[in-house]
């Protein structure tokens, strides 16, 4: 039976609570949400939901990176938004970092966010 390998990068924020920034079992890659933290300060990155979009975005690729694997694995996210009036402008954004063969995905609107963000995505990946 497969082992559960833990995930840790300073690529990413740390995580918040008790869980890890990702698991892998076997080869599939298990990334906790990801929302807009710069990972140097710890802080929640300003600017529109664009460059919130990028930064999640950005910290989901340090973790994959980690794990062995890359953006072009990744075969499933979910988007939670605090608005999904903010869906045109995420998409925009999403389309950039998964422009070939992109993964399945769901988008939902959230009441309400860790840290009162405006965005989270988490995903799972292949194993490179």
């Amino acid at each position: 039976m497969a082992q559960k390998r833990i995930v840790a990068t300073a690529g990413a924020p740390k995580a918040i609570g008790p869980y890890s920034q990702a698991v892998i079992h076997g080869d599939i890659i298990y990334c906790s949400g990801q929302i807009p933290l710069d990972p140097a300060t710890g802080q929640v990155v300003e600017g529109d939901i664009a460059n919130q979009a990028v930064r999640v975005l950005e910290n989901l690729k340090a973790v994959l990176e980690e794990a062995g694997s890359s953006l072009d694995r990744v075969l499933k996210t979910t988007i939670f938004l605090r608005d999904i009036g903010d869906f045109a402008h995420v998409n925009e954004v999403y389309g950039r970092y998964f422009h070939v063969n992109p993964p399945a995905r769901s988008t939902v609107e959230a009441a309400r966010l860790p840290r009162d963000v405006r965005i989270e995505i988490d995903c799972i990946a292949a194993l490179d």
